[in-house]
């Protein structure tokens, strides 16, 4: 355990969990937040430990990202723990929620437990793996939840492939609702998107490209709102991307259904005119939609009807992105421009700062029951130095991910991390490199 006591001085702390946004200081000893406060601006306690000068920079708790995809088990040559891990503390994100779409698919407990152990070891940040809710991600046999989630997953989920079948998704729904088990859904009718690409409209026409309708989305988001409401399961959609969807889970929302939503970072800020001419590092699941659904996103972070913003990382080589648009792999990478993209919806004026944090660091650690996310005393140190103006662009060569299938190559940004901590320890320093 890190015995070190450190001093965060000349701070702008902000903690969505507890709405505290003064200027102050904040103590750390033996890897937990000891003290926080606005008298520890210049003077801290206990005298003389290691003192950080913040500069007046924001320090806020470090980002939780839900939606990570790593090649690890199987593919480590696109994306290890390890990797992720820096690409994470270089955007400022102190623990990965990873997916269980590897190579064994994660839906044993000892696959759990490999996950966990491999990140201790590997990984420069907090790793939580999400189990498979289906065998073999097959949408046909529910996995053994309790026993999974007794190993230590934090949620139950088929990635980015959505259960066909009703009468499975009800069965799994269900016995999850008996274990309080968080289940993870990917909202998309597998036949309505089969084979396509883009989302459809005269845009995708006009490239000549397989597209599917925004509905099948929103189609998979009302069906599963009724099952929810037949079992009684905490559902989360891990992300959407278009007003339909969000009007439907809003609506359940009021109604009082256990549910939640996600939007990823690059639906928040690009459209379906972003693709370009067939720049297939957009081309992600679901498809970049329409000017008016990606204003729909940000007007849903806003009011708080998203709770979660995503990177969706989906790290992919250069030989399965580099091909003609169609056959191209779906997925970008994203740990690192999650929060530069995030703040765009504070420095649009749709919300404050600590609004957006709060889709960050405490909404994520409170839907998965992690006990990050927060400045309050007795926390983990998991903290992240955040300077909200800085501007810079975006260099797909620079990178820590393995892969470089960045949707936002060249794209300037505003605001992003400067020093990353993990139970007190700094994994990541700008400053340094």
């Amino acid at each position: 355990m890190n015995g070190r006591r450190i001093a965060f001085r000349n701070a702008r702390l902000i903690d969505p969990a507890n709405g505290l946004d003064v200027k102050g200081g904040l103590l750390v000893e033996n890897g937990r937040i000891a003290d926080i406060g606005p008298r520890l601006f210049n003077d801290a306690e206990p005298s003389d430990p290691e003192v950080i000068n913040c500069q007046g920079l924001v320090l806020a708790p470090g980002l939780i990202d839900c939606r990570v995809f790593t090649g690890e088990p199987g593919s480590e040559h696109r994306e290890s723990l390890e990797s992720a891990s820096h690409a994470a503390a270089a955007g400022g994100v102190t623990t990965m929620i990873v997916m269980p779409n590897t190579d064994p698919i994660i839906d044993e407990p000892s696959l759990v437990d490999f996950i966990l152990r491999r990140a201790a070891a590997t990984a420069k940040v907090r790793v939580a793996p999400m189990a498979a809710l289906t065998k073999r991600l097959a949408g046909e046999v529910m996995t053994e939840i309790g026993l999974l989630k007794e190993a230590g997953a934090v949620a139950f989920t088929d990635s980015d492939r959505s259960v066909p079948n009703a009468r499975v998704m009800r069965r799994a729904l269900a016995y999850a609702a008996t274990f309080d088990a968080l289940v993870v859904g990917h909202a998309e009718d597998p036949e309505l998107t089969r084979d396509t690409a883009v989302t459809e409209g005269e845009f995708a026409t006009r490239l000549g490209l397989p597209a599917a309708p925004a509905l099948a989305e929103t189609m998979m988001v009302e069906r599963d709102l009724r099952l929810v409401e037949m079992t009684g399961a905490r559902y989360h959609f891990g992300q959407i991307s278009c007003a339909a969807s969000l009007d439907a889970i809003a609506a359940a929302k009021a109604r009082g259904l256990p549910v939640t939503c996600g939007v990823a970072a690059h639906h928040l800020v690009l459209n379906e005119l972003d693709v370009g001419s067939y720049y297939t590092f957009r081309k992600v699941r679901p498809p970049l939609r329409s000017e008016a659904d990606r204003s729909a996103m940000v007007e849903g972070v806003a009011s708080g009807a998203i709770d979660v913003i995503v990177s969706s990382h989906e790290p992919q080589g250069a030989d399965t992105k580099r091909q003609p648009f169609a056959a191209a792999a779906f997925g970008a990478v994203g740990l690192e421009t999650l929060l530069p993209a995030a703040l765009t919806v504070y420095h649009e004026g749709h919300a404050s700062l600590p609004h957006v944090l709060a889709a960050l660091t405490s909404a994520p650690a409170r839907l998965l029951g992690l006990p990050g996310g927060t400045l309050s005393k007795g926390a983990p140190a998991d903290l992240v130095l955040i300077d909200p103006d800085e501007p810079f662009a975006v260099d797909a060569e620079t990178l820590r991910s393995r892969a470089r299938n960045t949707a936002f190559d060249g794209r300037k940004f505003q605001g992003r991390a400067r020093a990353t901590f993990v139970g007190g320890e700094c994994v990541f320093d700008r400053a340094r490199g």
